[in-house]
């Protein structure tokens, strides 16, 4: 069994959605990233080259998402999860977007997905 590194209420500003208003005005989205990865041999040794920089991962993933102004959160949780196993050695990503602005009577609209490696 994997353990989890995981990122919580990841805030991002971006240019989100499918209707006119969505396009032209940034909107704050949320993200919760859980990833498995193996970290006895990082604590074993203390040794950060053999764990996942969270802060890196953040710093990508707000670069992803800023970039490319998506039409689609779900596009956003699949791009996202793209590059992390792109990026880092995790066997498997759970990506949870929230947008808070998508509803009147809801606290957000929100996907998640999960995906393994090579699945």
């Amino acid at each position: 069994m994997n353990d989890l590194i995981q990122i919580h209420d990841l805030a991002v500003d971006c240019i989100v959605g499918i209707h006119d208003w969505e396009r032209h005005h940034p909107q704050r989205v949320f993200l919760d990233i859980e990833m498995s990865h193996d970290v006895r041999p990082a604590a074993a040794g203390d040794d950060f080259a053999l764990t996942v920089d969270y802060d890196r991962a953040s710093q990508l993933i707000e670069a992803l998402i800023v970039a490319g102004q998506y039409r689609l959160i779900e596009t956003m949780a699949e791009r996202t999860a793209a590059l992390l196993f792109a990026e880092f050695p995790i066997a498997a990503v759970r990506v949870h977007v929230r947008k808070p602005q998508a509803l009147n009577k809801a606290a957000y609209a929100g996907v998640e997905i999960y995906r393994e490696r090579g699945g």
